[in-house]
């Protein structure tokens, strides 16, 4: 592998303008990466899924190099109908539509930052190959005061065009004071059995609010990883949801820095898998000042040979008193042969605090099941009348109205 990320990193450098410090930086971590190589279950972090295990099995070699040169044709038969909403198209790795026409003009801004390198800091090896392979980073600047006016979808589309390619993507965005940013990650993939590595960095200046969704939904073979990197600032809010279903294998990470007083951060998600998928949330939540607030909940409805792994850390630091931290995850499992793993985590320093977790999973209740078939219902649809009722006080948690509907017609949850 190591000649292969070499070479291709020496073509991804030639469509590059980059300084001579810059191209020094990205072979830095280039020389990261094929050193630690893919995370596997020799790393705490990874040690419910291995990716460097899931890659060779299901992808086999993989190609790093990506020609950006070319564009591709955005289908419009993807975009989401029935919201109104502004757009970023990715296809298969390269911007194709950013579209805030819904927006006042001079109100948010766009920089370009791929000719300076900013390097994404963390321990781990996929943030070194999104630094070195990265071809775009974008930095979106919310204006203080401003609202969006409609919400912002991200299009992660692929298509039947590449196949074995890692595709390495960058977005940096700043809520200045009191500003707001509805974010939805829409994954619509037609390609098979590529690796999507995410990196997003997220600024949040005080009295600032980013409510963001993340949906998995469509059925592929591709194997992806997204890192959110929060930083909150006093009086922020962050509220993230996690649809995780369609993909093979999908890792959401969410890392939530908890700089700022009366700032508070809120993480839901639901694994509804099936086949042999597996998929996994790891959320670390560091309180770094007093007055701040975490909520978590994660739930898992699991058949066939599924896998859902949820690792959620609360750290308190010491001189982070009145902390209110809590994290809960349950799950469903279909058959004998689905698996859930929970590792739930507290470290804490301070001694003024109120912090709990905990993890429960189970069979489908057959009482349950008995009762509402005396009353009418065939098994299926007691069944499905039941994992509607469980999964459905997590949609809930969604504070947008609009993307709340949209989520249940996406997840089937009728009421």
């Amino acid at each position: 592998m190591k000649e292969q990320l070499q070479k291709d990193f020496d073509n991804t450098i030639k469509n590059l303008s980059l300084s001579q410090k810059d191209i020094e930086i990205k072979k830095f971590s280039l020389d990261n990466f094929i050193n630690k190589g893919f995370p596997n279950r020799k790393e705490e972090d990874w040690k419910f899924s291995d990716l460097n295990q899931i890659i060779n099995k299901n992808i086999g070699e993989l190609s790093f190099y990506n020609d950006y040169t070319s564009t591709n044709k955005v289908d419009t038969s993807v975009f989401v109908d029935g919201l109104e909403h502004n757009k970023i198209v990715f296809i298969n790795g390269r911007i194709e539509k950013i579209d805030f026409d819904y927006e006042k003009k001079g109100q948010i801004e766009i920089i370009d930052q791929s000719e300076t390198i900013n390097k994404f800091d963390n321990n781990n090896s996929l943030s070194d190959l999104n630094n070195a392979f990265t071809n775009k980073c974008f930095k979106i600047v919310i204006k203080t005061g401003y609202q969006l006016l409609k919400p912002l979808i991200i299009y992660h589309t692929t298509n039947s065009k590449i196949w074995s390619k890692n595709i390495n993507l960058r977005l940096d965005f700043e809520l200045q004071d009191d500003s707001c940013l509805r974010l939805i990650d829409l994954f619509n993939d037609t390609s098979e059995k590529n690796f999507l590595n995410i990196f997003y960095n997220f600024n949040l200046k005080e009295d600032a609010i980013l409510k963001n969704y993340k949906v998995d939904k469509l059925e592929n073979k591709n194997i992806k990883y997204s890192f959110n990197n929060i930083v909150q600032n006093k009086n922020t809010i962050s509220e993230t949801f996690i649809l995780s279903s369609g993909s093979n294998f999908f890792k959401s990470e969410i890392n939530c820095n908890l700089k700022g007083e009366h700032s508070s951060a809120f993480v839901n998600g639901i694994f509804s898998l099936d086949k042999n998928k597996h998929h996994e949330i790891r959320t670390t939540i560091n309180h770094l000042t007093e007055n701040t607030k975490s909520y978590q909940l994660i739930k898992s409805v699991l058949e066939d040979s599924s896998k859902a792994v949820y690792q959620g850390k609360i750290y308190v630091n010491s001189v982070a008193q009145k902390t209110d931290g809590y994290q809960l995850s349950k799950a469903i499992l279909l058959n004998k042969d689905s698996e859930f793993n929970a590792k739930p985590e507290l470290e804490i320093y301070a001694d003024d605090v109120k912090c709990s977790h905990g993890s429960a999973s189970g069979s489908l209740d057959e009482d349950s099941v008995f009762y509402l078939m005396s009353r009418g219902l065939n098994y299926n649809q007691a069944r499905e009348l039941l994992i509607n009722g469980f999964l459905l006080d997590v949609v809930e948690k969604i504070t947008d109205s609009e993307i709340k509907n949209l989520i249940k017609n996406m997840i089937g949850i009728k009421e």
